[in-house]
């Protein structure tokens, strides 16, 4: 050591490590690169790696495939449902359609009350029909307006129901379902004038 700065002389530090380096590469052992290498060497690892990746990559692209074959297929589905979605409904419609193309060629020959008779039972049909898919009718005269349901036309003053109340029908409403497709067209009541 060097008594003025005691720190050892850098010709021995030198010594200290160039004594480290001889003593990792002596002759026998081996490095980390060679110890990694195994038994064929690093060309073997790199062939398993590289078909690791082709698997994978094959992977994907088959469930690529798949997904977009779901996807064109939900699509392809969707579109049928909504282009035949009233398949069913067209068809017990048809029955309606004859019995009115019935009544008109009977109209000829027949007199009011069997055509009243015909006619009735084709809008029976109808109804019938109607509410085999959900379709109700909304008739709420004498009921309170609802506002939700109902659509007012007027008001008129009435001492014979209770104001607020659906005096007289208009056109009547239609659910779907429990969703409204039409609003009843209603005469709501008021108070009567003189009251």
């Amino acid at each position: 050591m060097n008594a003025q700065t005691d720190r050892p002389d850098v010709e021995s530090e030198d010594a200290v490590v160039e004594g480290a380096d001889r003593t990792s590469q002596e002759p026998g052992t081996a490095t980390d690169a060679e110890a990694n290498a195994g038994e064929g060497g690093p060309e073997v690892n790199i062939e398993e790696l590289q078909a690791k990746a082709d698997e994978n990559w094959d992977r994907y692209l088959r469930a690529a495939a798949e997904i977009e074959n779901v996807r064109k297929r939900a699509a392809r589905d969707m579109e049928h449902a909504r282009k035949y979605a009233l398949e069913s409904f067209g068809r017990e419609l048809l029955a309606v359609k004859d019995s009115l193309e019935m009544g008109l060629e009977a109209a000829d020959s027949a007199d009011a009350d069997s055509l009243r008779t015909g006619s009735e039972a084709t809008l029976k049909l109808l109804a019938t029909t109607l509410e085999r898919f959900g379709i109700t009718e909304i008739d709420p005269e004498g009921e309170p307006f609802d506002p939700e349901l109902h659509e007012a036309m007027t008001m008129q003053p009435s001492a014979d129901v209770e104001p607020g109340s659906v005096l007289t029908v208009v056109q009547k409403g239609y659910a779907l379902n429990g969703r409204l497709l039409r609003p009843a067209r209603v005469v709501v009541a008021s108070e009567p004038a003189d009251a």
